[in-house]
């Protein structure tokens, strides 16, 4: 307790250099919590899981995904077509539909993403809405089942409705951006719960299906571009690796998939392929950015302790005098050095995880079904255990100097 309160007393000796100190340290400990939690949202993503398994099935080749809705019945038996073939456990069709309040000006206050699939699979095939709290889940359902009963219904994240300033109930027309031409109107008949969902909407698939055929029923109009090519993906549920073995084998040798050809993937595979085009970069933030804010935050930790160590070398070389091993004067500097990092490091961590989750309401990715991005709890521990080491590692050198101060060599200069 001596050592402690001691310890405590050297860290208040020069206030504006332990504050610098923190300041410096709160902001890249800041950095690498947010760079590693991001890096950690990624890898859970892309995770492989061992069971209850999600696949995606896409076009081979092209990107975006655009394959007829033919294959859609055929591809949601996971291509069973004899006896033995193994059928998923669940499926959902996606079409993407995307449009814009105002035909005239495009702006992200006006734009609408969403996915045009059957109602029903809204509870079943779509993450983190599978398994709500009680209330939650009553609403979602409730909100389905208005969906089925409106064709024209379209069910919103609650960001979305924020940026377009619409709530349940209100109607508005939406003049597309991909299927040109086919503009729909839409009532508003439900809010997803806050999920990775906030910034899009689901909409009935028969809806946008039946205005594709119509459209080429008016007078003069052929079959619009997009009527054999509407189909993005097919999401399958698989129980195993050993299912999704066998019906990827069966959608693979199919006969039905020849133009344009598909291919089967699990979904973290899926969202692998997708943030491959960003390889370089998380690869940069990993093994770059992470290392460097950490080997900055040892030396600012030894450049303060080094200081502090040349100011007080008369009273060292006393405390030596006094009886203090050198291995107690070690501890000494050591405990000041590490004090400062773990309370600061923890109190950064503390504070990003607040300000990110609680004040700014976490950080939107682009890609709306990745969803929102936020600090886990995690980071708490995090800040805390880099303080800790970085502080112990910028301090070795300080404090083995303090350790090896000599009291004669010190009381002959003054002499």
């Amino acid at each position: 307790m001596k050592y402690f309160l001691i310890i405590l007393k050297n860290v208040g000796r020069n206030p504006l250099r332990s504050a610098l100190t923190a300041l410096g340290t709160m902001m890249l400990v800041c950095v690498v919590t947010m760079v590693w939690s991001i890096l950690s949202f990624l890898d859970q993503i892309t995770a492989e899981k061992s069971g209850d398994m999600k696949v995606i099935v896409m076009e081979r080749w092209t990107r975006p995904s655009l394959m007829p809705f033919s294959y859609a019945k055929t591809l949601s038996e996971g291509a069973a077509r004899k006896p033995g073939d193994v059928r998923p456990l669940d499926s959902a069709t996606w079409q993407f539909y995307g449009g814009s309040l105002d035909p005239k000006k495009t702006t992200r206050e006006n734009t609408i993403f969403a996915v045009a699939m059957e109602a029903d699979k809204i509870l079943t095939m779509m993450d983190e809405l599978d398994n709500l709290p009680p209330e939650q889940d009553a609403e979602l359902r409730a909100a389905v089942d208005r969906l089925k009963a409106h064709k024209d219904g379209i069910i919103m994240g609650k960001d979305l409705l924020k940026n377009i300033d619409k709530r349940v109930g209100d109607r508005f027309k939406l003049f597309s951006m991909n299927f040109i031409g086919i503009d729909l109107e839409f009532e508003i008949v439900g809010e997803f719960p806050e999920s990775r969902y906030n910034q899009m909407g689901a909409m009935n698939c028969e809806y946008l299906n039946d205005a594709l055929d119509a459209y080429g029923r008016k007078p003069g109009n052929m079959r619009h571009p997009m009527a054999d090519r509407s189909l993005n993906l097919v999401w399958l549920r698989v129980a195993d690796m050993d299912m999704f073995a066998k019906v990827s084998g069966q959608i693979d040798n199919a006969p039905y998939y020849a133009s344009p050809a598909v291919k089967v993937e699990t979904a973290s595979s899926g969202f692998a392929s997708f943030l491959d085009a960003f390889r370089d970069l998380i690869w940069g933030m990993r093994c770059l950015l992470a290392p460097a804010a950490l080997a900055t935050l040892s030396l600012v930790i030894a450049n303060a302790i080094s200081i502090s160590v040349r100011e007080r070398r008369m009273e060292l070389a006393v405390l030596k005098v006094l009886g203090f091993r050198p291995y107690q004067i070690l501890l000494l500097v050591l405990g000041e050095a590490m004090i400062i990092g773990t309370l600061v490091g923890f109190c950064s961590a503390a504070l990003t995880y607040y300000i990110v989750n609680d004040v700014v309401g976490g950080f939107k990715f682009p890609l709306a079904f990745f969803g929102t991005f936020f600090i886990p709890a995690a980071a708490l521990y995090w800040g805390a255990g880099m303080g800790a080491l970085t502080a112990l590692a910028g301090s070795i050198v300080p404090a083995w100097s303090a350790r090896s101060v000599k009291a004669a060599d010190v009381f002959a200069k003054v002499a």
